[in-house]
């Protein structure tokens, strides 16, 4: 195995509840361009390539290093699937001979490159396939109840009565980065026993969806800068 690697960061023009979210200035510079530096600060990837339908996140992202991959229309639009710009970037890619993609958000600001790095060299030394962020939930999802008809509903009743402490940890998706081996197949899903989860704290991951995602992300990346956080090694 050649162990090269290669990050795709996609990144469309159209955003509806954040406009223009993708190079919208988060902290001095377009939001972007974390991921973009981030990737290149790892020192695993030969190429950091952005696939865009936009002249102007293009342009960006040419200022901060990156490569682009002109997306069809078709794949910009509200219905188009992570993998399917996943499938048309390795097609793109398909006579460069990379073994390992790596796929990061284009709105992660608060990614350090160590992470990713601890997923390239745990993977590429691994019988798995894929392997991504992960965070633990907040709060213990077996005593998680639905409301139905206005009154409440457990999912898991059995545990009403265990101490919080008591309950085996969950997790779930970072939403950061997704590592795969591009050249091999799994038979199971994504959230599988072909993944390894690489573990992130809570306190460096935020969904950036709507304009109060985008303020609450603002506060902490303040507080974690302040802090020293950022850069810990724990």
């Amino acid at each position: 195995m050649s162990n090269r690697a290669v990050a795709l960061i996609p990144a469309r023009g159209g955003s509806k509840r954040i406009s223009n979210k993708n190079i919208k200035e988060f902290y001095g510079k377009p939001i972007i361009a974390y991921s973009i530096e981030t990737a290149f600060e790892s020192n695993i990837f030969d190429e950091v390539y952005v696939s865009t339908d936009s002249p102007k996140i293009a342009s960006i992202a040419k200022e901060y290093g990156a490569k682009i991959i002109d997306r069809p229309a078709k794949l910009a639009d509200d219905y188009a699937t992570t993998q399917d710009v996943i499938k048309h970037a390795l097609d793109y890619l398909k006579n460069r001979d990379y073994e390992f993609l790596a796929t990061i958000y284009a709105t992660a600001p608060f990614l350090k490159s160590r992470y990713l790095k601890e997923a390239f060299n745990q993977l590429k030394n691994s019988n798995a396939i894929n392997a991504f962020s992960v965070t633990s939930m907040p709060f213990p999802i077996q005593r998680s109840f639905k409301i139905k008809d206005n009154r409440c509903e457990m999912f898991f009743p059995e545990y009403y009565n265990s101490r919080s402490q008591d309950l085996e940890e969950a997790y779930q998706d970072a939403g950061a980065f997704y590592f795969t081996k591009i050249k091999e197949k799994s038979n199971d899903i994504f959230f599988g026993r072909d993944t390894i989860p690489i573990k992130l704290p809570r306190y460096l991951v935020h969904d950036i969806d709507t304009i109060e995602d985008w303020k609450m992300a603002e506060i902490m990346f303040e507080v974690i800068n302040k802090e020293g956080l950022k850069n810990d090694k724990k």
